[in-house]
């Protein structure tokens, strides 16, 4: 039987719900939002099921990738819609294409991130971009077995827990199965998200004043992103539209929301102490941004976005020689500098506690105490400085 005896032993994959053949496992969120198993005791059986599928009980050896690549999508106009490069719509088309199912993370009507699958190309762009919250997979993992099972292709794409957990739930390989994980900095709180939404009518900001008056107009939103590029992929930005046209974006290190996930205040405390990185999710293939670009290929930079591939099995080889793009085999050294999250965990906040027990009193608006943001003075220096070095190179 699952027994959470601490928070950071379970990463909220659902592998334990999923495989459980009492269904006496159900996911209950705890007083950060986050998911956890819940066993209905006297429904068990004690099978052992769900401790033989749990990838935190269970972890994987450390892989290398057999190859790195810079790579771009050839399309500019769904590299822009993307997180990075645009790969994930090439690998999601080829699959669809060929009859298979593409699962991946989108939102729902009241803008949670949950796990959903199509067989259209349209459905395709619900999936991409980054989503800075963590996903629930409900019953993915079941429905992505009765795909396999019944022999189409399927390609999955989440989170290297995520990945885990489905790998550890199937039990066994599949000649039809791709997947796909992504460079993971860690899953920040639903609630706080769902909070972030509702109370953004109590910002003194006038977008906020105006139009977010009551947390039932989140409803009248059209769309989020979490990395607009309308400023370029470096300098990406957090951006609300409602759908009568007026939007709010801003910077991601001015936004609230995203100031606190970078800073870790709120992070799942699983990620923390990862059991899926260094290629442990056992993914075919992950895919994240290729950060320092610039320092390596210079030329390869359009400042549209580019992906970093690290490729870790034949399966995946061979999907990514069948789709066209404009790639750079490269050094996985080079990638892992600006990544450091392929391989480490990021670091629990000392202050972590605290926040929630400032949060639980105030809001979100503590994050600003948590947060020392440079001075103009500051930011103005940084920006000269980084001027000189560019002339001097």
């Amino acid at each position: 039987m699952i027994d959470i005896k601490q928070q950071r032993d379970c990463c909220g994959c659902h592998a334990c719900t999923s495989v459980c053949p009492r269904h006496c496992i159900t996911m209950q969120p705890d007083s950060e939002g986050f998911l956890y198993p819940a066993v209905d005791k006297e429904n068990c059986i004690n099978c052992g099921l769900c401790e033989l599928v749990c990838p935190i009980i269970n972890q994987s050896e450390i892989r290398n990738p057999i190859e790195v690549y810079a790579a771009k999508n050839q399309d500019d106009e769904i590299r822009i819609q993307s997180s990075s490069g645009g790969i994930f719509s090439l690998l999601a088309r080829k699959i669809i294409s060929e009859g298979g199912i593409v699962f991946g993370a989108r939102f729902d009507d009241n803008w949670n991130v949950i796990h959903d699958w199509t067989d259209t190309f349209d459905g395709i762009a619900a999936f991409r971009g980054s989503k800075y919250v963590q996903s629930i997979i409900g019953n993915s993992y079941n429905e992505a077995k009765n795909f396999l099972q019944s022999g189409r292709k399927v390609l999955f794409t989440g989170t290297p827990c995520q990945i885990a957990g489905l790998k550890r739930f199937l039990r066994k390989n599949y000649d039809n199965l791709l997947t796909v994980d992504v460079v993971c900095h860690g899953v920040p709180s639903p609630l706080v998200w769902k909070e972030y939404l509702a109370e953004l009518y109590n910002s003194s900001n006038k977008f906020y004043k105006h139009i977010f008056i009551h947390s039932r107009n989140i409803s009248k939103i059209s769309d989020i992103s979490f990395r607009d590029k309308t400023k370029g992929w470096k300098k990406y930005r957090f951006s609300v539209i409602r759908k009568d046209g007026t939007r709010l974006i801003e910077p991601s290190y001015k936004n609230l929301f995203m100031k606190g996930f970078l800073a870790n205040l709120y992070l799942r405390p699983s990620c923390h102490h990862c059991p899926a990185r260094s290629g442990r999710s056992t993914s075919d293939i992950t895919m994240g941004d290729f950060w320092g670009i610039k320092e390596y290929y210079p030329k390869y930079d359009d400042d549209k976005g580019v992906s970093l591939l690290l490729i870790y099995s034949n399966e995946g080889k061979n999907i990514y020689d069948s789709i066209k793009t404009d790639y750079i085999l490269t050094d996985y050294n080079y990638g892992l500098r600006s990544n450091p999250c392929i391989e480490h965990s990021v670091t629990e906040p000392q202050c972590r506690a605290d926040f929630w027990l400032k949060y639980n009193q105030h809001g979100l608006s503590v994050v600003n105490k948590y947060i020392k943001s440079p001075s103009p003075i500051t930011d103005m220096y940084c920006k000269i400085v980084k001027r000189i070095k560019r002339l001097m190179k």
